[in-house]
């Protein structure tokens, strides 16, 4: 077998992201200054070196956006919460996965193969939402590690929980700069989704993008990344 495991990124990788922000167009209109902020505070976080999973994720967050925003901390812990992390749960009842994800992950899963989940935002509701809840073995989210993407904590965490060597795991996702170079950066192999015009040239190896990092594979289509796995 070419991958005693497999692991998967979510957002714009198991469906388009387009599908949630369509959806979400009244609300990013409202909200744009706590969208701004929060986006803020997860650059700064993610690429700042205080990613070593001590202290609470959440609350260093809250304190960026509330430095944003010049609101109290607490008042921004809550309406994070509610309006963005539960609120926008529902919305996926009626977001439609990528052609054949179900089909793939179950044949995946006939063949043997471990199937692991990282998001860097918390997955199951969404999951369970999609209707793909059940085929994971493990569930990471990288804010509860306390390091986001490309950080390799959360990567190195995951092949923890699925009692995989790094190197033996083939993890997929639509992100070069998050996705294909965290993987990397623990060890780990990476396929590449390519839903969207990416400057880069293909080759044996995979896909070099930006010249910044090496996909072992790249898909456009599930039906691909099947049989790649179990060729």
């Amino acid at each position: 077998m070419k991958f005693p495991a497999l692991a998967f990124d979510l957002d714009g990788t198991l469906y388009p992201n387009y599908s949630l922000y369509f959806r979400i167009i009244p609300f990013m209109l409202k909200e744009h200054r706590l969208l701004r902020a929060m986006g803020k505070a997860r650059t700064r976080l993610r690429n700042s070196d205080w990613s070593d999973g001590s202290g609470d994720f959440y609350v260093m967050q809250a304190r960026i956006m509330a430095e944003v925003l010049g609101e109290p901390v607490e008042s921004v812990l809550e309406k994070t919460e509610r309006l963005i992390y539960r609120g926008w749960e529902p919305h996926f009842k009626k977001i439609r996965l990528f052609p054949h994800v179900p089909e793939t992950l179950e044949a995946f899963r006939k063949a043997g193969i471990k199937l692991g989940l990282l998001s860097d935002f918390p997955p199951e509701i969404k999951l369970e939402n999609l209707g793909i809840l059940e085929f994971w073995d493990t569930i990471v989210c990288s804010e509860r590690v306390g390091c986001l993407k490309p950080h390799p904590a959360s990567f190195l965490e995951l092949a923890g929980w699925m009692e995989t060597a790094p190197e033996q795991i083939l993890y997929v996702g639509n992100s070069v700069s998050y996705d294909v170079a965290g993987a990397c950066g623990a060890g780990m192999k990476a396929a590449l989704i390519r839903t969207k015009f990416l400057s880069g040239t293909i080759g044996s190896g995979g896909v070099t993008v930006s010249g910044r990092t090496t996909a072992d594979f790249c898909f456009s289509d599930y039906r691909q990344l099947r049989d790649y796995v179990l060729s």
